[in-house]
């Protein structure tokens, strides 16, 4: 705890309060020194109506409300201090004050910086180099303690500080700079690759319309072609094709008319059975009429069917009938489907009828002949047996291979165009950082941050990994936290914040979200991984990205000089 000094000691030295004529009392900063100039008088800086005597300067006596009198000691150190928010003294006038005009003692740490101390530290018998590295503050040496002017190797240290601070800030501005160049040259190819893509889709629009006319007219002149097709040989064939369809239909019908034949059969046995029985059981006593007359039309049909005998078709001439066709039943298709001769057929078999030495000769410039009425659409290709022509299929293939390649090109545009309206910072900055990633270890847990993309919780012991958010998009907000000596530290004021949500869920809880602060740094780097609320994370980051840029020397050129 601090000591607040002896008063009696300071009393004795009241006398020497006010310095020579040029000089200023001790503990007036600068920018209090125009108060003090008045030799004759003193005016108490926020009550200009009260005058005192240069005397009561530093006499250890709080005459003035506002402390003013007692800038060099610790008699008005209760009267609280001004905030960094107040104005200045001397721009209060004719008002009362009840806090202190002076923000402390001033110490002037010739050599380094200088820098205002608490009253309360004035003469309490505690060096406060860090403060005041002069030891200005203990002048009246409270118990023996006298301070050592140490400012010159305390200035040489922070301005050694301060360079290598001023050094890094170049170098990550430097950085910055170069990422900013990286960025730019990024978007061009994403906005040279959407050009490219804009003017291939009008290409293949055009050419897939002319495919699209020239498949529907080649499938046109193919279908109308009078040869060989599907294995079928000409007129022939196609008539074959039908005769083949209806004996399949007169076969279907036969059998299902076969089948009701027999169940009428069945019916008609029962019926015979019941008026069988009614004839020789009914009592021919009783005079029920309407059954003697069905008696008597029982006895008439009976007598009919005797003198009557139907013909049937015998169950081997239905075997027959029904036989699947065959080379050794029913119709040999087969010899009909196969055959290789067709309308157009003729023309190949010219070279039959030549004579032998010309044979050869002759079957060449046919099958050249073949070829080229064929590939000019003239017949159709049906030697490979398939269904359709090798035209058609060629025409449909080459169809749909730029609808395909339509599609995957749509695709990727859009992809490509979202790409451009996503929020990457100022100068897209963070273009340059997509896709790359930092880490750090944090207790059993190894924390990841892959940029624009997510952040990752990663288990040690094996676990698996947790997605802690994805990248949503960019703000700003008001960091207030003390700078660290470590230098991997927010500090104070606006700093970037990148929101990653939509995470992993937590068992009975929200999804986790993750808010990553980011600040200036020469490489990018993961300082900190904090757990503010259940699944709500908070990671420090350093990175150039973050820094404010710092103008690179200018150089004069000779037409300057």
């Amino acid at each position: 705890m601090r000591r607040t000094g002896a008063l009696a000691l300071l009393s004795a030295l009241a006398h020497g309060s006010l310095a020579a004529a040029n000089s200023l009392p001790r503990g007036v900063g600068p920018e209090f020194a125009r108060f003090y100039t008045n030799k004759s008088a003193f005016t108490c800086i926020s009550n200009p109506s009260i005058t005192l005597e240069p005397a009561q300067i530093n006499d250890n006596s709080c005459d003035c409300p506002d402390g003013s009198d007692e800038p060099g000691t610790a008699a008005c150190s209760h009267i609280d201090s001004l905030s960094p928010e107040q104005p200045l003294p001397g721009s209060i006038t004719g008002t009362t004050n009840t806090t202190n005009a002076l923000p402390g003692f001033w110490c002037a740490n010739a050599g380094h910086i200088g820098n205002y101390v608490p009253f309360m530290y004035v003469n309490d018998g505690v060096c406060d180099y860090e403060l005041c590295c002069d030891g200005s503050d203990e002048f009246a040496h409270v118990g023996g303690i006298q301070c050592e002017n140490r400012c010159d190797a305390i200035g040489k240290e922070h301005r050694r500080l301060e360079e290598e601070r001023r050094q890094s800030k170049e170098r990550s501005a430097k950085r910055k700079r170069t990422m900013a160049k990286e960025a730019r040259e990024l978007r061009r190819r994403v906005e040279a690759r959407v050009s490219t893509l804009k003017a291939e889709l009008e290409g293949l629009e055009i050419k897939k319309e002319e495919l699209q006319k020239k498949y529907e007219e080649v499938e046109r002149s193919e279908r109308n072609k009078v040869v060989k097709a599907g294995g079928q040989g000409g007129r022939l064939g196609v008539l074959v094709g039908h005769a083949k369809a209806r004996v399949a239909k007169l076969r279907d019908a036969l059998d299902k008319l076969l089948d009701q034949r027999d169940d009428l059969q069945d019916r008609v046995e029962q019926l015979e059975d019941i008026l069988t029985k009614l004839k020789e059981e009914y009592n021919p006593n009783f005079n029920d009429e309407g059954v003697k007359a069905a008696v008597k039309a029982w006895e008439d049909y009976a007598a009919g069917q005797a003198g009557e005998k139907p013909s049937e078709i015998s169950d081997t001439e239905i075997t027959e009938l029904l036989k699947e066709d065959g080379e050794s039943s029913g119709i040999n298709w087969a010899e009909f489907e196969n055959s290789e001769e067709s309308d157009a057929d003729v023309i190949y078999n010219w070279e039959a009828y030549l004579p032998g030495p010309v044979n050869d000769f002759v079957r060449d410039k046919i099958e050249l002949l073949r070829v080229w009425a064929i590939e000019k659409g003239i017949l159709a290709d049906n030697r490979s047996g398939a269904k359709e022509s090798r035209l058609v299929t060629a025409a449909r293939e080459a169809l749909n291979a730029v609808k395909n390649d339509i599609s995957s090109k749509k695709a990727n545009l859009e992809e490509q165009q979202r790409d451009l309206e996503k929020d990457y910072g100022v100068d897209d900055i963070f273009r340059a950082l997509k896709g790359k990633c930092v880490n750090s270890d944090v207790g059993e847990y190894n924390y990841e941050l892959c940029w624009m993309e997510r952040a990752t919780q990663k288990s040690k012991k094996g676990h698996g990994n947790t997605n802690m958010g994805n990248f949503v998009r960019i703000d700003k907000e008001i960091a207030d936290e003390e700078e660290r000596p470590d230098g991997k530290s927010l500090g104070r004021g606006e700093r970037m914040v990148l929101r990653y949500e939509n995470g992993q869920g937590c068992w009975n809880g929200p999804q986790r979200r993750t808010d990553v602060w980011l600040a200036c740094a020469e490489v990018d780097e993961l300082w900190r991984v904090t757990e503010s609320e259940k699944c709500i994370y908070k990671m420090e980051v350093g990175t150039p990205a973050a820094c404010e840029d710092v103008q690179e020397p200018r150089v004069r050129t000779k037409d300057e000089l």
